[in-house]
């Protein structure tokens, strides 16, 4: 009996020390063009991000920008900074994180969406409509 304790604590210890470390995506990400910065981290047993750095934070008016094209017209006066766009994101993989949405305020709808680590600095963000996919590439800020 001892000696099968000693070697299933022995073959646990080993696959702790050669499984793969899972990947952080936890940070500051820059968006295509650079046009905002969006802060990733754990809400909860999954991630979100917020938007937390805007190109163009205001209107030509002055105004802070807000989420006027949201299909609901409750949530059109939210700022744009500030605003959760990423959320639910579950790990699947070593460095793939599924089962998310991304809000799009520049149409005002929401994706279903995936983010995968492609290197410490890469991250690639698909937003999903039915069969339809696009992907962008995201730069680590810090």
């Amino acid at each position: 009996m001892r000696k099968t304790f000693i070697s299933i604590s022995l073959l646990a210890s080993l696959l702790f020390i050669t499984s793969p470390a899972r990947a952080d995506i936890t940070g500051v990400w820059s968006t295509v063009e650079g046009k905002s910065r969006v802060k990733i981290e754990p809400c909860g047993d999954k991630f979100c991000g917020k938007i937390v750095w805007l190109k163009e934070p205001q209107t030509v008016f002055k105004l802070d920008k807000t989420d006027m094209k949201n299909e609901n017209p409750e949530l059109r006066g939210r700022k744009i900074l500030g605003l959760e766009l990423l959320n639910g994101f579950e790990p699947d993989g070593e460095n793939e994180w599924d089962d998310g949405t991304i809000y799009n305020p520049e149409d005002g709808k929401t994706y279903s969406s995936s983010l995968t680590l492609v290197n410490p600095t890469t991250l690639d963000v698909k937003g999903c409509v039915l069969m339809f996919c696009k992907t962008q590439t995201w730069t680590k800020v810090k």
